[in-house]
């Protein structure tokens, strides 16, 4: 059985999560966490914080055996940019965009 926890309107960039996404995509849950903890960008913290939401839903669940759980899919969409602009040189101004994702973390029990 499969269970998943969405995080919306995060204020990184999908790109930046990517690269914790590949760090931890098909691990164990206890594995997956250890990783995170120990990396120094932001967005490790935010995938491990919506790992451990994905965890206390399947917690919910009395059929699951939340010890025996492995990360089955975490994909990283594109959400709305947000749009700023920065003052330039002459009077003009450039375009800033600060953009945001939406994180889905998918867990899975492990089959062996």
């Amino acid at each position: 059985m499969e269970v998943k926890a969405v995080s919306k309107y995060v204020r990184i960039s999908p790109r930046k999560v990517h690269i914790m996404i590949g760090a931890v995509k098909g691990k164990p849950i206890e594995t997956a966490v250890e990783i995170l903890k120990f990396m120094p960008q932001k967005a490790a913290a935010i995938v491990e914080k919506i790992i451990r939401s994905a965890v206390s839903n399947a917690d919910q669940h009395p059929d699951i055996d939340v010890d025996s759980l492995v990360i089955r899919n975490i994909i990283a969409d594109q959400g709305p940019t947000l749009k700023r602009f920065k003052a330039r040189a002459r009077g003009r101004g450039t375009r800033i965009l600060k953009r945001t994702s939406h994180i889905t973390v998918i867990l899975a029990e492990e089959t062996t």
